[in-house]
């Protein structure tokens, strides 16, 4: 859904993952026809970042709950 809305509407995409600056800059650069694909290519960019940061927080956070059961 996310990579969806970042193709279509990529200020939108910034907004909801909290980037108020960088969705006003997608903005910005949304209201041109040519800044339309710079903007939709760094939503993708940024969906899939932090998409991977969820995912290694996920895994920390396991590993470290794996530990301290062993530690008690």
């Amino acid at each position: 859904m996310r990579l969806l809305i970042a193709l279509l509407l990529p200020c939108l995409t910034f907004f909801m993952l909290k980037r108020p600056l960088a969705g006003a800059a997608a903005l910005i650069m949304q209201c041109t026809v040519i800044g339309w694909v710079p903007a939709a290519l760094w939503a993708l960019y940024t969906v899939n970042q932090h998409k991977t940061e969820q995912e290694l927080e996920g895994a920390l956070s396991r590993s470290y709950m794996r530990r301290r059961s062993r530690l008690i």
